[in-house]
């Protein structure tokens, strides 16, 4: 079977970069949270090769000359292995920037050998960095990228990949309605929501920020009738995308929140447990709140539960509609946040059925 690679940057990804960016100095040295413990879990884990990757603007000129750097590289590299994280290859590119030279990422001249050779799976590799050049490089090399930013931390990196990455992309049209919905799981630094109703449109907000998900929803419907389908469908969509991300659902946390928002108690209990059911216990006295009837949010959660095969139980209560609401909305996504939570350590079906 071909070996997955992965390419992994040094200034920034396994050690911090300092302002200079040039890391000649011990006194300069310091590794990146985390980094000791996911990189071991990965090697133990997976079988995953480790080749650095790294450009060094200047190295062997006056300015950074190369007496400076082995000594910080070679202590690098000991310390990782005495954690049992070795690297297969080191490779260092010495050229600046305007040197357009193609060894220097994101150029992969010094990566060509990978590509030209069978016993590696280029597709399924990954260019584990920092920077957007990281990204561009995996894109030269035609495999994947896990860029450290944000909530993308080493933690979440080992996570991806030794359980999968859990993305899913659903486009769903009919005469109504033309809905496009894209979900990352693993991945919250996308949201991108557009459905034509504001209000709307700031609920599903909800779902991405404080459900820690990648979350992309379009959807075009028949607004000129009324909301309906457009809220309809875009749940429908959503919950099938949500159904499809979570995959085989191992070493999910299965279950998941209660929230007060202002003068309101919210309360979403829900289980990816395959067995659509919907518990609805709110009323509303306002016929709308912003552009959207009340009444079409019992239709979106039950919506979204049939299509994503999952149990909600909904309990809100309150005095202001829009609180209610908006409480309902983020409860629903801490939960799920909840329930999604994999443990690496623990990759087994939350059921003593073996079934979910």
């Amino acid at each position: 079977m071909p070996k997955k690679l992965l390419f992994i940057d040094r200034d920034g990804t396994l050690i911090k970069e300092p302002e200079d960016e040039q890391i000649d100095a011990f006194d300069k040295l310091e590794f990146v949270p985390n980094v000791f413990t996911a990189l071991g879990t990965i090697v133990r884990s997976s079988d995953y090769e480790l080749v650095m990757v790294s450009n060094q603007d200047g190295l062997g000129t006056d300015a950074f000359p190369e007496e400076t750097f082995w000594p910080v590289q070679n202590f690098v590299l000991k310390t990782l292995e005495q954690e049992g994280i070795s690297f297969a290859t080191v490779h260092i590119d010495p050229h600046f920037p305007q040197d357009n030279h193609p060894n220097r990422k994101p150029g992969t001249g010094m990566l060509e050998p990978y590509l030209k050779n069978p016993e590696y799976d280029i597709p399924n590799s990954y260019v584990i960095g920092d920077r957007d050049t990281d990204v561009k490089l995996a894109e030269n090399l035609g495999c994947k990228a896990l860029k450290l930013s944000g909530k993308m931390d080493w933690l979440r990196i080992a996570e991806i990949l030794i359980a999968g990455e859990r993305t899913a992309e659903i486009h769903r049209v009919t005469k109504e309605t033309d809905v496009y919905v894209k979900i990352e799981l693993d991945n919250p630094q996308q949201c991108n929501i557009d459905t034509g109703l504001g209000f709307f449109n700031h609920m599903l907000e909800q779902i991405s920020h404080h459900g820690a998900i990648g979350l992309t929803v379009q959807t075009k419907g028949d607004l000129h009738v009324d909301e309906h389908h457009t809220i309809e469908d875009t749940a429908l969509a959503l919950g099938e995308c949500l159904k499809k991300a979570v995959g085989n659902k191992l070493g999910i946390q299965r279950y998941g929140f209660s929230l007060p928002m202002d003068e309101c108690l919210c309360q979403v209990a829900l289980d990816f447990g395959g067995r659509p059911w919907l518990v609805w216990e709110t009323d509303f006295k306002r016929e709308r709140v912003g552009d959207v009837p009340t009444e079409m949010f019992l239709h979106f959660f039950k919506s979204l539960s049939d299509a994503a095969a999952i149990n909600l139980n909904i309990k809100a209560e309150g005095q202001n509609e829009h609180h209610k609401i908006e409480g309902i909305f983020k409860a629903f996504s801490r939960a799920l946040r909840m329930a999604l939570k994999r443990d690496t350590d623990y990759l087994v079906l939350p059921s003593s059925k073996g079934i979910l």
